[in-house]
């Protein structure tokens, strides 16, 4: 799996396959163990603060609340109406605390060519509007929160800068409705990192 244009697919083996592990054990016990090379940027992943400022709390200073069991939003943003989503289409929504889903449909490009091309995006406007109107964890269903023909990349910037977690490659946004649903994306506490792989889901009311 290449989530993102450029960076490498995992490498999953075995440390120890069960064959190998036989000769180590009674009984006709057998254990495998496996091993995976992968860089963090793979799946659905979730950015720390860490992962654009230098000073930014890593994975391991993730609070779990900021990322467990949250309140949220599922915001239409369809990408036929153009990629750019900005701040008009979060008027209306109650934002504090919650998980904010940005639903543009990008996902059913996933495993063609036309996932890697300039995809879906929030502005810069519309990141500011959702750290004053307190967001808790913004996601979105394409490669990119930011427009990546920008390379300042000021989504990302406002956003972590303000603490606020990023959940990028969602997918199946679909199934779920505006609002009554609780969202989880949790990494693995990992020190020094600021990006991982999550299992992304919600839970519905």
């Amino acid at each position: 799996m290449v989530t993102y244009k450029g960076l490498p697919g995992p490498v999953i083996t075995d440390h120890l396959s069960r064959e190998a592990s036989r000769p180590l054990y009674a009984g006709g016990a057998s254990f495998q163990i496996g091993k995976i090379e992968m860089v963090a940027n793979t799946g659905t992943y979730v950015d720390a603060p860490s992962h654009r400022w230098e000073d930014g709390a890593d994975l391991s200073q993730l609070p779990l609340a900021s990322l467990a069991g949250l309140d949220g939003v599922l915001v239409a943003a369809p990408h036929a109406q153009g990629l750019a989503v900005d701040s008009d289409f979060l008027e209306g929504e109650e934002v504090r605390g919650k998980a904010v889903l940005i639903h543009t449909g990008w996902a059913s490009f996933w495993g063609s060519p036309s996932y890697f091309q300039r995809s879906p995006h929030l502005t810069a406007a519309a990141a500011s509007l959702l750290v004053s109107r307190g967001a808790a964890i913004v996601g979105i269903d394409s490669h990119n929160i930011d427009d990546t023909e920008d390379k300042a990349r000021p989504v990302h910037s406002i956003l972590l800068r303000a603490g606020i977690p990023v959940v990028e490659h969602l997918t199946n946004l679909e199934a779920l409705p505006p609002s009554g649903f609780r969202f989880y994306a949790v990494p693995v506490k990992v020190k020094g990192m600021g990006t991982f792989p999550v299992r992304a889901f919600a839970e519905v009311s």
